[in-house]
Parts: structure tokens; C-alpha cells; sequence
């Protein structure tokens, strides 16, 4: 088959070889159109993954170590399911010789089943962002929202990123140099578990050395995720000194800087920032000196010199405080209409916020102003050519090439689920105007965010495996011109930047379809139904959590060790507060302490015209090209609620697999890479959901010194003379 798919190829006049050579090494160059793919165990089995995945991540998403299960778990998990179907499942052909014949069974469990099956559940896999809202609304701004108004929501801000993907299918899937990085990881699976190998003399082959991998990983989470906690941040540095708050701000890799702090949890290594071992060198290495820049010279520079009263607060915090160090009471400054009440707001006093949650917010303008300079500069006219190439003939690669058999989702397709969509969310948002406080003019302008930014945050992800947030810019705009209504911002930022984080997952998917060779119309049919079914089991789940769970993600109410703190909703919920209860001209604006966090902006537009201009100046300089201002500046998006261990152990072992191995042992970076990631995701979450099941779920624990904190009490103490804190020294 093999050589038969490259003569073909050669006689196209298309190159056999990818561009991207982790990709050429990675992905079969091959394809067979005859084997079946909608068959009745794909939908069994997708189906029972997307609903199984939903509940239990959603389930997983309010505990105070949220906890994602990936689609790899049900990729892993169909396989002997699927096999058994095959051998068990009658192969009687119904309604045969008529246009409806069809039969249970067309043979053997098949790759191309398995990744339609794992697109279902790539569905359940995350969370719907929306949820945030329902969370939010009812659980701390306690308010009452009702289920209809929350399905909507949710519904269409899943199914809007359709429309953003198929807007730029042409520009981010079908080039070679779109290689998507992660999807390697699945792909390298998808090979393991189906093809046949010989194994090498001396060695394993690809899927036994899975199972070896799956098997320690399964085994070793026993440690950190029940007998010893400890390992998930271990910070020694803290214990050489147990009552010195400057040292514990250093080494605290939860609450501090996290100077020699480390996790040895495959779950701290890789939740914020997935796997270190499917990003590419040169962007682990932006990332890497971009976290330094920012928790090494930045954050210290800024407290230390009581920049903003940085003093009166946490070094590392996005919790939300008065002048004097305490927390601030939100409820008191809502009115009856769930407004800004501005007369208790001036009573009570402005808001602060820790000085590295601001600068982070910084971080975030520079982010947005660098993405949209570098793709200009740096893709600028690769875009400009792709674009007169759809006018005339242009290079494929062998992947687009084979692809060519196959009908393709016709574009009125999603034109039509966009325009759809938008009119129910304009239908929505009038309609249920008391609580969702959204115009309609909100929603076109949420929508024009989401249009201009997909294609050059598109670019970023496809190349670099990782992706600057657009949520600040949404959360900015409507700070400004629609402050004072909570709800109103939040929904422009799940219609603005989740919408196109949706689409930028749908194109994902379809990357993964294009190396798999899937038929394009069974792939968006799966994306489609994989959605609505994810969506209707996640705001069922959060419904019923919300209503048999006392004080979910109340904070102020939950004792300290709670499961239900609901990190993740809380830095939403304090966001909603920044800029759209507050707004932005009371905060970052001229009414406001942060006003000079603007120049941001400025920096980040600058940063990658510098890198361009070295890049013109030297161009045998190759690594100047590789400097990464949108990744660099974006390093550090996910802190919070990411902390410094996270980045630590995520740098160590990406730059041991992207640099090292790859650069010293490339075949056996080639073989056993994205194979290790996928053992490793795997295992951890089979155990993860074993441990809660058998143990955490009946509330047995091990009381002892291990499964404490990582024992950096007083990292969170603020160091302002005068500033009183429960449980913290008085200076």
C-alpha cells in the first residue's frame, strides 16, 4: 500500500514528503477509501463516550483539583469494546437488494471508526465555558437563572465556533505547515493500537511499550493522587525555614514564586498547559523564558518595590481586596436590577487587586497587540498567497492530496449554522434581556471579535501548540462601553473568545480527520451531534450539582479542605466583577489605580516588530525567527489558576523531549514521543477517577504529614507593615 501511494503521488506531481518533519515521521501516508466508518458500534460506542466524558468532567470541574479527563482515556477504553462488537454483533445484512439495506456489522473494528469515536468524545472532553455563567449567576452573585435562558446560552456558544471553522478551513487545515501539534499525540495512538508490528530485536513495539507506560503511569498515581499529595508540588525550599514569609514567597510552587519546586504528578505537569512532550521545542522555549521574565524579574521587581501596594497583598493571588488587605465583598455593591450600585461602591471603597494578577492582565494586552503584529509580519504574505491560490492551482501536500477522494462539507453548510445561530443568540438575548442584560448589538460586536481574531490565533495554535487568550479583549471592550452589568460581559466573552476557541477545536478535529483520512461530511457530523449531546449532558450535570450540593463554590461558606471550592469558576466569577460589575474605566481607565497596565498594549505591538527587524537585518540568524512574541508574552496566560510548579516541571520535561531526545536520539524520539504522552495521560486518568470512585468518593483519606499542603503556610501573607490577616505574622 505504501508504495503504491507513493507512486500515485509522484505521478500527481505531489510531494511524498510533509513539511513539517514530525509530521512526515508521524502520520501513515496512506489510505484506504473502502472501510466502513458510520457503523453502528461507532455510534454506540461515540455516543456512550461523549455522555460518559461530559458528566464526568463536569462533575470533575467544580472540585477544588479540577480535574480533566481527556478523549484519550475513551480512546483507549473503545478498543477492546470494539473488538468484542466485532466478534459478538450478528453480520445478518438487513433490508437487502433496497436502497436502505444495512447491516450491524461490516467486519473488523477499524482506525477510521475509532477516530470518529474519539471525535465524539473529544466533545465531552473539556468543559462548556458557558457553565461559567450559570455558575456565576446563581451560586455567587446569587441570583436566579432559569434552565431554558442557560441551555440556549450554552448551546449556541458551542455550535457558533461551526461557523468561525468553516470561515477558515482553507487557511488552517488544509496547508501542511497548519500541522496542529497536538494531534500527533492521538495520532501516534491511533498507530499503536491498530497496526500491526513486528517488534524489534531487542525492543517493544509501539503498542507494547503503550501498555508498559499506561501500566506505570496507572500504578504510580496511586502516590501522589492518594498516599502522598505532597508530590504534586514538592517545595522544599519552604521547610528550611517554617516561619519566614519572604522564603516561603520564594519557594512556594502553589502560592509563590516556586523557585526549586517541582511536580512529580503527571496531572501538575500537564493540566494548564497539556502535554510538554506535543510542544515543539522553540515554543517550550518561549515559553520558558517568557515565564522567567515574568516570575523571576517582573513579579519580584514590582512587590519588592511595593509597586500598586503590592505589600498589602498576596505576592501570587487573583482574589479581590480592599486597601487594607481584606476581602472584598462583592454582594454588598449590587443593586435590585442587578446593577453597580455606584453610591455603595463609593462608600465601601475601590477595588484592589494583587500587583501580579495586574501585571498579568498586562501580559495579556501585550499578548493581543503581538498576535495580530507577528501574523502580519511574519505570515503576512503566505496568507496573502493562500488567499489568491483558492482563484488557481496551488502545492498540496500527500495528506490533501489523498483527502481529494472524499466529497467535501460544502461551505453554505456552515454559513448556514452561523447565521442560524447568531439569530437565536440575538433571540436569547432580547428575550431574557433581564438577566443575560446582553444587546443585540452586543452579540454582532462579540461576533465581529471572534471573526477578526480566529484566523491569526488560528495560525499560533496550528504552529505552536499553544494559544493566546482572547477573553481580556472581550472583557476590556465591554468593560468600557457597557460597564456596571455582570452578566452582559460575560456573555460577550463566551460569544467572543470561546465562540472562536470552539472553532479553533473544531479545526482541530478536522486536522486530525485530515491525517486519518476520515470523510469529511462523517466528520462534521460527528462534530455536530458530539456537540449538542455534550452541552445538554453538561448543563444537566451542573444543574444537579448545583441542587444537591450545599454552598457549591461559595467560598466565604465552605470550610477550608472542601472538594466543591470551584477554583476555576472563582477566577471567572472575579473577572466578571473586574470588568463588567466595576468596569474597566474604574479599574485600568481613568478612574482607576491600573490605568498605567494600558502601555501594554503599546510593548506588545512593538515586541514583534523588533523581532522582524533583527530577523531582516541578520537573516542568517535562523533562531531569531523562532523568537515567538505572541507565546512569549502569552506564556504565562493560564496564572492564575496556574501556578508556578506547573511551569516549572511542564519546562523541564519539555525541554528533556523537544531538545534533548529529539536532538540526540531522533529515532527514538520518532518512535516512542507522542506514544509516552498518551501512556501517560491514560494511565493517570484511569487512576484519577479509580481513586474517586473507591476511596474519594466515601470520604477515606489518609491523615498524615505527606498528604498536607506542600507546606508554605504563610507564602499568601501579605508583608505591608500594619496589614492584618488571619493566620499571618503582623509586621
Amino acid at each position: 500500500m505504501a508504495e503504491v501511494g507513493e507512486v500515485l503521488a509522484m505521478e500527481a506531481g505531489v510531494s511524498y514528503d510533509c513539511p513539517i518533519k514530525q509530521v512526515d515521521v508521524t502520520v501513515p501516508k496512506t489510505d484506504d477509501p473502502t472501510i466502513p466508518v458510520l457503523t453502528f458500534r461507532m455510534w454506540v460506542l461515540g455516543l456512550s463516550s461523549c455522555v460518559v466524558l461530559s458528566f464526568v468532567n463536569q462533575f470533575f470541574w467544580y472540585r477544588s483539583q479540577p480535574l480533566i479527563i481527556s478523549s484519550i482515556s475513551a480512546q483507549i477504553a473503545v478498543v477492546p469494546i470494539g473488538h468484542l462488537m466485532a466478534k459478538k454483533i450478528t453480520r445478518r445484512v438487513f433490508l437487502k437488494g433496497s436502497r436502505f439495506e444495512f447491516t450491524l456489522n461490516p467486519g473488523p473494528f477499524n482506525v477510521k471508526e475509532h477516530v470518529l469515536i474519539t471525535i465524539f468524545a473529544n466533545s465531552g472532553a473539556g468543559t462548556v465555558y458557558a457553565t461559567h455563567i450559570l455558575t456565576a449567576v446563581k451560586l455567587l452573585y446569587k441570583r436566579n437563572l432559569t434552565f431554558i435562558p442557560a441551555l440556549l446560552v450554552m448551546v449556541t456558544t458551542q455550535v457558533l465556533g461551526f461557523g468561525w471553522a468553516g470561515l477558515f478551513r482553507k487557511f488552517l487545515v488544509t496547508p501542511g505547515e497548519m500541522w496542529w501539534p497536538s494531534n500527533l499525540v492521538q495520532v501516534s495512538l491511533f498507530r499503536a493500537l491498530h497496526e500491526k508490528e513486528k517488534r524489534p530485536k531487542g525492543s517493544t513495539t509501539r503498542t507494547q511499550f503503550f501498555l508498559i507506560v499506561f501500566i506505570c503511569s496507572f500504578t504510580y498515581y496511586v502516590a501522589p493522587g492518594y498516599l502522598i499529595n505532597m508530590l504534586t508540588s514538592f517545595s522544599w525550599l519552604c521547610w528550611l525555614a517554617p516561619k519566614s514569609v519572604l522564603l516561603q514567597q520564594l519557594g512556594s510552587g502553589l502560592d509563590g514564586l516556586g523557585i526549586g519546586s517541582i511536580g512529580f504528578d503527571w496531572s501538575t505537569i500537564s493540566s494548564y498547559l497539556g502535554s510538554p512532550l506535543a510542544s515543539p521545542w522553540f515554543a517550550t522555549a518561549n515559553v520558558a523564558v517568557g515565564f522567567f521574565m515574568v516570575m523571576y524579574v517582573m513579579t519580584p521587581t514590582t512587590y519588592w518595590s511595593n509597586f500598586y501596594n503590592a505589600k498589602n497583598f498576596p505576592i501570587y493571588s487573583n482574589k479581590l481586596f480592599m486597601s487594607n488587605g481584606s476581602h472584598y465583598d462583592i454582594v454588598s455593591i449590587i443593586d435590585s436590577n442587578f446593577h453597580l450600585s455606584k453610591e455603595r461602591y463609593a462608600k465601601t471603597g475601590p477595588l484592589n487587586i494583587s500587583t501580579f494578577f495586574a501585571m498579568t492582565y498586562g501580559l495579556g494586552f501585550a499578548t493581543l497587540s503581538a498576535t495580530i503584529v507577528h501574523v502580519a509580519l511574519f505570515n503576512g504574505r503566505e496568507l496573502w498567497n493562500q488567499t489568491k491560490g483558492a482563484f488557481g492551482e496551488k502545492k498540496i501536500d500527500i495528506h490533501t492530496w489523498l483527502m481529494k477522494k472524499y466529497k467535501p462539507v460544502p461551505n453554505w453548510w456552515f454559513f448556514v449554522i452561523l447565521i442560524v445561530n447568531i439569530a437565536a443568540i440575538m433571540f436569547a438575548c432580547e428575550y431574557y434581556s433581564d438577566i443575560l442584560q446582553l444587546p443585540w448589538w452586543g452579540v454582532l460586536l462579540a461576533c465581529a471579535v471572534a471573526l477578526f481574531f480566529t484566523l491569526p490565533i488560528g495560525i499560533i495554535t496550528a504552529t505552536t501548540n499553544q494559544t493566546p487568550g482572547l477573553n481580556i479583549v472581550t472583557e476590556y471592550i465591554m468593560g468600557y462601553i457597557y460597564p456596571g452589568r455582570p452578566v452582559a460581559n460575560m456573555c460577550f466573552k463566551v460569544y467572543g473568545y470561546i465562540s472562536m476557541a470552539q472553532g479553533l477545536t473544531f479545526l482541530a478535529d478536522f486536522k486530525l480527520g485530515h491525517y486519518m483520512k476520515i470523510p469529511p461530511r462523517s466528520m462534521f457530523m460527528a462534530q455536530v451531534v458530539g456537540t449538542v449531546v455534550a452541552v445538554i449532558v453538561y448543563v444537566i450535570t451542573a444543574w444537579w450539582l448545583m441542587a444537591t450540593i450545599p454552598n457549591l463554590c461559595d467560598t466565604t461558606l465552605l470550610p477550608e479542605d472542601s472538594p466543591w471550592r470551584c477554583p476555576m469558576d472563582n477566577v471567572f466569577f472575579d473577572a466578571s466583577v473586574i470588568w463588567g460589575l466595576i468596569g474597566t474605566r474604574r479599574i485600568f481607565g481613568d478612574l482607576g489605580a491600573y490605568s498605567n497596565v494600558n502601555w501594554f498594549f503599546l510593548l506588545g505591538a512593538v515586541a514583534p516588530l523588533i523581532v522582524w527587524i533583527m530577523h531582516k537585518t541578520f537573516p542568517e540568524k535562523r533562531w531569531i525567527r523562532l523568537i515567538h512574541m505572541p507565546v512569549l508574552l502569552g506564556s504565562t496566560a493560564m496564572m492564575p489558576p496556574a501556578s508556578a510548579v506547573n511551569f516549572t516541571s511542564w519546562i523541564i520535561i519539555g525541554f528533556l523531549s523537544g531538545f534533548v531526545i529529539f536532538r540526540y536520539k531522533p529515532k527514538l524520539w520518532e518512535r516512542y514521543n507522542y506514544v509516552v504522552s498518551g501512556g501517560l495521560d491514560a494511565g493517570t486518568a484511569f487512576m484519577t477517577i479509580l481513586i474517586f470512585l473507591t476511596l474519594g468518593s466515601r470520604d477515606i483519606s489518609i491523615d498524615w504529614w505527606g498528604n498536607n499542603p506542600e507546606g508554605c503556610p504563610l507564602a499568601s501573607c501579605p508583608t505591608a507593615k500594619g496589614i492584618v490577616v488571619g493566620g499571618c505574622p503582623v509586621f
